[in-house]
């Protein structure tokens, strides 16, 4: 596995003499660290949709809810701000800061967009009078969005990071973007469990 800082020629793979320093990262270890947390977050959520599956075939003390109608709309923005970051990683790599910069402006303003719209889901529960020890049902919900809501506050840590940062390297600027799309993919997973057991 190389870093982006590995300089490429026709015989051999040349490393930059930055390795010798000890104070200095090698080559791809954001992306090695990068790798096992993401496996180590989407195997905890297939986790928690398989203790989410078994235990809604047990119909004690299960009570259906009717998920709110705004969860639709909130994957339709998380799936826009996984396209807008992507669009903006792109234009990154050639160079083209201006348009990378109103981009991720964009994915910001989708990204809280998209925390609001959980928070509504919420609050249209409780209106209801489905709490989170109401029910089985209800419980795994809230873990769920709750739990899904905390990766993506803490992801919106890195994208600030990432946008305020005069020159952030390219290779971080990729693997938050990455860690954007699996956020996509575990909330359109859940939103889908979700759907179907309801």
């Amino acid at each position: 596995m190389l870093s982006d800082r590995a300089e490429k020629t026709d015989q051999v793979v040349v490393l930059p003499a930055s390795l010798d320093d000890p104070n200095t990262a090698p080559p791809g270890l954001y992306r090695v660290g990068f790798y096992a947390t993401c496996v180590s977050i989407f195997a905890f959520f297939v986790a928690m949709v398989i203790a989410y599956i078994w235990r809604a075939q047990t119909a004690k003390y299960w009570e259906p809810i009717e998920l709110p109608s705004v969860l639709r709309l909130s994957t339709t923005v998380i799936f826009l701000s996984s396209v807008s970051f992507e669009i903006a990683r792109r234009y990154y790599r050639r160079g083209d800061r201006p348009v990378y910069n109103k981009l991720m402006v964009l994915t910001v303003l989708l990204t809280l967009g998209f925390l609001a719209l959980q928070v509504s889901a919420w609050l249209d529960l409780w209106k209801q009078g489905v709490y989170l020890k109401k029910n089985p049902h209800s419980s795994f919900f809230y873990i769920f969005t709750g739990i899904h809501a905390a990766h993506v506050a803490g992801g919106l840590i890195a994208l600030f990071i990432v946008s305020l940062k005069k020159s952030p390297k390219r290779e971080v600027v990729n693997l938050v973007a990455y860690y954007w799309h699996l956020l996509f993919v575990l909330w359109a997973g859940l939103y889908l469990t979700l759907s179907l057991v309801s």
